[in-house]
């Protein structure tokens, strides 16, 4: 007797294409999450304060501490975060970051840079970029190439990566907010930081 055998359908990953704006972007993330976990997400209370550097005003952080939360909200909240974390917000391979830091710097060749230098130096600009998903390091590459004449620094393209993917972070720091809240009530709630820097 034959028997009848279906395939198991993995679960669809999150909507996500990088070319979109990135408020579409998120939209489209939290959209595609469970009505239950939406909701939590919309909800909780939001604390705004003014950030300062050395260099003076740095933006405004978000402080965001969900609301009651039940044992399904943090299990969601939890398979929503391993997902957005390990495609989305993944940090670039090696190999990827490496070559679109030297595709990048050698729009603007250094003078008298030998060649070893040069690779000594993208190495260090691969560690310091290397948290940042290889869409959001191509997009803050492509928007320097566009707006700007010079060399980049490490430090200017951090702030472009950072930028790239706020929505996304913020997103999940909020999703782990939710997934490690504590599971009584009174033991307190936990805030997420966010930072919204100035542009």
């Amino acid at each position: 007797m034959a028997a009848n055998v279906t395939a198991f359908q993995p679960k669809p990953l999150l909507p996500f294409d990088p070319g979109q704006p990135a408020d579409v972007r998120r939209d489209r993330l939290v959209a595609a999450l469970p009505p239950a976990l939406q909701d939590v997400l919309s909800g909780g209370r939001v604390e705004n304060r003014s950030r300062f550097s050395e260099d003076g005003f740095d933006g405004v952080a978000e402080s965001w501490s969900p609301p009651a939360l039940t044992v399904q909200h943090r299990m969601l909240a939890r398979q929503a975060l391993d997902e957005l974390d390990a495609g989305i917000l993944a940090p670039a391979s090696a190999d990827h970051l490496l070559a679109r830091v030297l595709a990048l710097l050698s729009h603007f060749p250094a003078k008298g840079m030998t060649p070893e230098v040069e690779r000594l130096v993208a190495l260090d600009w691969a560690d310091d970029l290397g948290e940042y998903p290889a869409w959001a390091i191509d997009a803050a590459a492509r928007r320097w190439r566009r707006t700007r004449k010079w060399r980049p620094s490490i430090a200017e393209m951090r702030v472009l990566c950072e930028e790239a993917c706020s929505r996304e972070r913020n997103l999940a720091a909020r999703l782990r907010a939710v997934a490690c809240a504590p599971d009584r009530a009174g033991e307190g709630r936990l805030a997420v930081d966010s930072a919204t820097r100035r542009k």
